[in-house]
């Protein structure tokens, strides 16, 4: 089989093929380091690496597990890379950042011991920005990472690393995070899927703040039944998380087929007044005709967002707070602009900010809640622009308005974000420069399962996915 065939196929079925020794892991190996030697120096989205020479042992071993009849797990010799800000252990982690250029963590990530136990094989690290801030993937110890599809442009962030590795075919499946719009932004700037899982979907350790529900962990693929896969692997309960959602991985794994028939969706094309590029605008009304066609009916409408930027606003400040006054102390100048003025906003809060910011929250959630009794899914952009200059650090203005901060132009991902909503990013087409858009469909209260049945249904009826970048041909 041709070696390109291969990183091209999709997950589910490399993991079917390896099962019924259509393939080897050997095969599966060899394919997708060739494809890094390839195509990474193009587009730098893998920063750290075993040796092939390693990667290819550990192949082996995996064929020959198979050989023997032991138990094998869902992703059982799939290569795959983790997010720069995961621990690995004995294989560097540098979280972007030059203070951590060379720390090497002596333990996993829960998120890594899911994997390496369902049968992947961990061969490196994909970049982030430096600390996982700001949805452009750049950093001072390993640079930029650039969009397949265009390379004088950003890949988004702060999964840009993973996205680029799976539009790129340089691994089947990838990992990342989410705080505001981390694993939906890539998938959206990339044409493969990001899924943002619900608050304890994917328990997190370690993890400072253990019930802390505004980041997540979910998977990235290039399609939705791959992110189901994957997710079988990942989710779960763990004593870890005292947040973690009790119901198995399991249920991931049962089929995504649904009728739609009658099924009520509501439509928004901006949350209520964000200012939208018209190129995003338009590549969605086009696509608002599949979902009839599914028989959804769509009514435009969304909830009352009141309050989600403030809210928003003042979770993230809180966590930097956390995060890095210590690091702010000794190590300033190391720090890139942002990070150092989203730690000092959480400096400045006080103890009523943060419960003011909590009780409107939970207000929040009950006007999001009552409005998603009526739809059982709202759909709206993943990004209010399309992929900008990579020399750009971040949106200053969109459609004429200026963004007032580094993250303004992310409120289509963060304003779901403090939903605690489920939400993906799913391919939804191109801009007339052949830039990808994705489509955010949002869920009810941990219904991640339907978010996937949803987006597969979209995504059989499209085949967008389907269009890989050129650098990688």
């Amino acid at each position: 089989m041709p070696k390109s065939e291969i990183c091209f196929m999709t997950a589910t079925e490399m993991v079917q093929k390896i099962r019924d020794k259509q393939l080897s892991c050997r095969e599966v190996m060899a394919a997708h380091l060739n494809q890094i030697e390839r195509v990474n120096p193009i587009v730098n989205a893998i920063v750290t690496r075993i040796p092939a020479e390693q990667a290819l042992a550990l192949a082996d071993a995996a064929d020959e597990a198979l050989a023997q009849g032991k138990a094998i797990g869902p992703l059982h010799g799939l290569p795959i890379a983790h997010k720069d800000l995961v621990p690995t252990k004995d294989m560097r982690t540098t979280f972007g950042s030059p203070i951590y250029k060379d720390f090497v963590p002596d333990h996993d990530g829960l998120i890594v011991e899911r994997l390496k136990k369902a049968g992947a094989i961990t061969i490196g690290k994909t970049n982030t920005p430096e600390f996982g801030a700001g949805s452009q993937t750049f950093n001072q110890v390993f640079g930029e990472t650039l969009n397949p599809y265009d390379t004088t442009k950003t890949c988004g962030g702060s999964s840009g690393g993973a996205a680029v590795s799976l539009a790129c075919g340089m691994l089947p499946l990838a990992d990342g995070s989410d705080t505001g719009g981390s694993l939906r932004n890539p998938g959206n700037f990339c044409n493969i899927v990001g899924f943002r899982t619900s608050p304890g979907r994917v328990p997190i350790w370690p993890n400072p703040v253990a019930w802390y529900p505004i980041s997540v962990q979910g998977p990235m693929a290039r399609t939705v039944q791959d992110a189901a896969l994957m997710l079988s692997a990942i989710a779960g309960p763990d004593p870890r998380s005292p947040i973690a959602i009790a119901e198995p991985g399991s249920v991931f794994s049962g089929s995504l087929e649904r009728d739609f028939k009658g099924v009520k969706i509501a439509w928004s094309k901006n949350l209520g007044d964000l200012p939208v590029d018209p190129r995003v605008t338009q590549v969605l009304e086009n696509q608002q005709c599949v979902l009839h066609d599914l028989g959804c009916i769509v009514e435009a409408g969304q909830p009352d967002f009141s309050g989600a930027d403030d809210i928003f606003k003042v979770w993230r400040a809180w966590r930097f707070e956390l995060r890095y006054t210590e690091l702010l102390k000794d190590h300033r100048k190391l720090i890139k602009d942002t990070v150092v003025w989203n730690t000092e906003q959480g400096q400045k809060l006080t103890g009523p900010q943060l419960g003011r910011a909590e009780v409107r929250r939970t207000e929040l959630y009950h006007r999001v809640r009552e409005f998603m009794e009526n739809y059982e899914f709202l759909i709206c952009p993943v990004n209010q622009v399309p992929p900008f200059d990579i020399k750009q650090p971040y949106v200053e203005e969109i459609d004429g308005v200026k963004m007032e901060t580094y993250i303004d132009w992310m409120k289509s991902c963060y304003y779901i974000t403090v939903t605690g909503l489920p939400a993906i990013s799913v391919p939804c087409g191109f801009t007339p420069e052949g830039l990808p858009v994705g489509m955010q469909i949002v869920g009810r209260h941990n219904a991640d399962f339907s978010v996937l049945q949803l987006a597969h249904a979209f995504e059989k009826a499209t085949g967008f996915w389907k269009q890989h970048p050129p650098v990688a041909s």
